[in-house]
Formats: structure tokens, C-alpha cells, sequence
């Protein structure tokens, strides 16, 4: 009898601990952090109290716990946790409890709280990675044809890298036709994208920030008079843990924030976009991004400037959507780099389904650089329609893949390394950025 008790016992645990984790839709996914706090994202399938639970690898019997919330309807039940008890340099391990459950899960969470390394010692050596275009298939809504997504393994082989960031640089979502026209649609497509198996494990691995571009602000080349564009920008912000928005009052996503010795600007390339029917009109960031970015760089004592945007910012060839499209902005901000003498600026860019590294040397000391890693599992061109005159060679890269950036070095001899994957992690091309003094 006893026995007969023990087993229904272990049956009803069993079941309870499996209901709890049907709760989980997605994640959990490392947001931002700083020296003091850690945001942890996750999303459950119907309204839940989600907490998370962490210790340093050095003191695993001290569990410190995240204040509980609730998740709710209105925010696709998707919540923040904010881990408040973390300190410089450490490194943390988590697990989540839904309706007071552990969830047990078979890949690692952690929080990596970067350095105090100011006035001590040598800037920290790390990694990030980053990339655009992601779309998720879903027969019944796509376009007929030949499947516009796929090999989502890259997610899976992007988690095994060293990196303590990933930067999502748009279109990290594709809304379609039935998506953009409704907050249910809109939420959807959050849900739909994130909930992808082989995502997980990069979600909790490193931690993530991100800008967006045309499809998850919504319709293909959307522009700034966009209908439901408050809608997105609150999906936005449901989804991803950034450390703040607008920063340059003037924008949906706007933003900054600092890791080891490298600053990163955000930008949002859509709120104010406007259609291209006069140069003189013709606006992508708009006057107060601008400044803001002027005075940003300005103040920045970085040893890189990194510069997060959507579409690509170098590239002169006047197609699809480059910011080339709107030279009198991407003119002023070469020129006001150039008078300032701003050295180490390192734009980040998508949206092409190629990647690429463009080069324009301003003078013998000050060079800018612009990143384009493009796409992740969308579909990749396999032939380029322009001749970039600033491609550097052999970085034209035509099929799905990410990019790798580490660095590395002495205060003032500081290195990039930038390397791009293909989706099985195959390295395809390298080049080393060096530091100007």
C-alpha cells in the first residue's frame, strides 16, 4: 500500500512539474545589465507568477530571488525580472519558478555582470555577436513558394560561442499581412518568432539588445506616418530588454549604453522616416537623433564607437533602402566625424541578406567602418545588384551567417576582430579593426 502511495506520490509531482513548464512559452532571455542589475525576459502562455532564482558560481548555497510578477494578457504575458543583488565581475547562474515550480530546462542560464575594470586595470577582453533578418516560417501565412526561412540550427550554434552580448540589429521579426494591422496580429508575431525551439538556448547564454527595421516596426519599408506604429514600438519594448528608450527625445527606440571600454549607439531608422519624393524633404533620422548622436560621440571617451542601425550606412550606392537613399543626414554625419576629428566609429548594419565590410578612409589616422551582417535565417541573395565601392575584399558573404566580434588588447591598443559564421558555424571571412590614437 505504501508503495502504491509513493508512486501516486511521484505520478501527481510529475504532472505538476510538467503543467508548470507548459507554462513556459519562451525564453528565458538575458536582457540587459550593468555593474548592479540584470534583467531577465521571459513569456508564459497564460497569466503566471515567474521568478527567477540566482547565485555566483562561487557561492551556489546563496540563492537571491527576483521580485514575482505576474504575467498578464495585455503584454502577451511577457514580463522583466530584475535581478538587483548582482555585483561587478560576476558571473551568476538562474532558473525560473512559475506559480512557485523550478523549471527545469537542458541548457545553461547565466548572467555575466561585466568588469569593474576602471582605474585598475587593463579594459576586459570579450565577445558579442550580431546580426539581422530573421523569419520564422508559417506555411499558412507566407507567400506560396519556396519557404523564405530556414536553418534555424545557426541559433543553436551561435549559443555554443564564447560571447557575453548579442546585438539583433532589425527585422528581427517579419510581420505579414495579417500581423501589422492588429495588436492580436502584432503580438502574435512577437510570440510566433520567439518561441522557436532552437532559440532558446542563445536566449539565456548571453545577454541581448536590439534596434529594429522595416518588418518589426511593420509593413515592408515602412515609413514614419505607419498606422499602428505606437503598437509596434509597445511590442518592442515587450519583447526586448533594452537598458532605456528615446534617449534622443525624438524617437520610437533610441538608445545607449556601455560595455567594458566600447560605447553602443541605437538608432531608430523608422519613426521619422520619411518616403523618398524630395531630397530637400527627405528625412531618415531626423534632426533630433542627430544631434544627439553628434554630442553622444563627441563625449565619448570609447575606445570604439559602435553605431547600431538598420539599414546599410556606408555604402554610397543609392538602392533598396541604404541610408545613402538620404544623403544630406548620412553626408552631416560623415563630415561632423571628419571636423571632429571622431576616431574608432564602427557603424553595425542589416536589412541586405548579404553581409559585408565598407571602409571610407577620411584621412591617414581616421577611418569609419561599417559592419553588415545579414540574414540569419531569412533568405540570403545570392547575387548583389551593386558594386559597393568600399567593400572590402572578399567580405561579400551570400548566404545566411552571423558575425563575431571580439575584443581584445591594451587600453589605447585596442582590436576588433571581426569574423562571420555561416549557419553550421563554418568561419567564412576575417578582419582585424585596430584602434586609432
Amino acid at each position: 500500500m505504501k508503495n502504491g502511495i509513493s508512486v501516486l506520490l511521484c505520478l501527481l509531482l510529475s504532472i505538476s512539474l510538467f503543467a508548470q513548464k507548459s507554462l513556459l512559452q519562451s525564453g528565458p532571455m538575458n536582457g540587459y545589465v550593468t555593474f548592479k542589475e540584470a534583467v531577465i525576459w521571459v513569456q508564459t502562455t497564460e497569466s503566471a507568477k515567474v521568478t527567477a532564482v540566482y547565485w555566483t558560481e562561487e557561492n551556489p548555497t546563496e540563492k537571491l530571488r527576483t521580485t514575482p510578477v505576474i504575467t498578464s494578457k495585455a503584454s502577451a504575458f511577457a514580463a522583466t525580472l530584475l535581478a538587483d543583488k548582482v555585483l561587478p565581475g560576476q558571473t551568476y547562474h538562474y532558473y525560473l519558478e512559475i506559480n512557485n515550480v523550478k523549471i527545469e530546462l537542458d541548457y545553461p542560464c547565466k548572467i555575466y555582470v561585466p568588469e569593474l575594470w576602471q582605474w585598475r586595470t587593463q579594459p576586459p577582453n570579450f565577445s558579442l555577436l550580431t546580426g539581422s533578418c530573421v523569419y520564422v516560417i508559417e506555411k499558412k501565412y507566407d507567400r506560396p513558394g519556396k519557404p523564405y526561412g530556414g536553418d534555424y540550427e545557426i541559433f543553436e550554434n551561435m549559443a555554443k560561442q564564447d560571447a557575453k552580448l548579442m546585438l539583433w540589429l532589425g527585422d528581427n521579426t517579419y510581420y505579414r499581412e495579417v500581423d501589422w494591422d492588429s495588436k492580436t496580429g502584432i503580438y502574435y508575431r512577437n510570440t510566433h518568432t520567439r518561441s522557436v525551439s532552437e532559440l532558446q538556448p542563445l536566449l539565456s547564454s548571453m545577454h541581448h539588445y536590439a534596434i529594429w527595421d522595416d518588418h518589426d516596426f511593420g509593413p515592408n519599408d515602412a515609413v514614419g506616418t505607419f498606422y499602428n506604429k505606437d503598437i509596434t514600438l509597445q511590442a518592442f519594448k515587450d519583447f526586448w530588454a533594452n537598458p532605456n528608450y528615446d534617449v534622443s527625445s525624438g524617437t520610437g527606440i533610441s538608445g545607449q549604453f556601455s560595455y567594458a571600454d566600447i560605447d553602443f549607439f541605437l538608432l531608430d531608422n523608422r519613426w521619422n522616416r520619411t518616403p523618398k519624393y524630395d531630397s530637400a524633404k527627405t528625412k531618415l533620422l531626423g534632426k533630433r537623433q542627430i544631434t544627439w548622436l553628434k554630442s553622444a560621440l563627441k563625449n565619448s571617451k570609447a575606445s570604439f564607437k559602435i553605431i547600431m542601425v538598420g539599414g546599410q550606412f556606408l555604402n554610397p550606392v543609392q538602392v533598396y533602402e541604404n541610408i545613402s537613399n538620404f544623403p544630406k543626414e548620412r553626408d552631416a554625419i560623415i563630415s561632423f566625424i571628419k571636423s571632429e576629428n571622431i576616431k574608432n566609429v564602427v557603424f553595425l548594419t542589416g536589412d541586405r541578406h548579404h553581409s559585408e565590410i565598407s571602409k571610407l578612409t577620411l584621412n591617414e589616422e581616421n577611418s569609419i567602418y561599417d559592419i553588415t551582417s545579414s540574414p540569419i535565417t531569412s533568405r540570403a541573395h545570392k547575387k548583389l545588384k551593386e558594386e559597393n565601392p568600399l567593400r572590402m575584399k572578399g567580405s561579400a558573404i551570400k548566404e545566411r551567417n552571423y558575425a563575431k566580434l571580439s575584443f581584445s588588447g591594451k587600453r589605447g591598443e585596442r582590436e576588433i576582430r571581426v569574423e562571420f559564421y555561416s549557419s553550421s558555424n563554418k568561419l567564412l571571412f576575417t578582419e582585424v579593426i585596430r584602434q586609432s590614437k
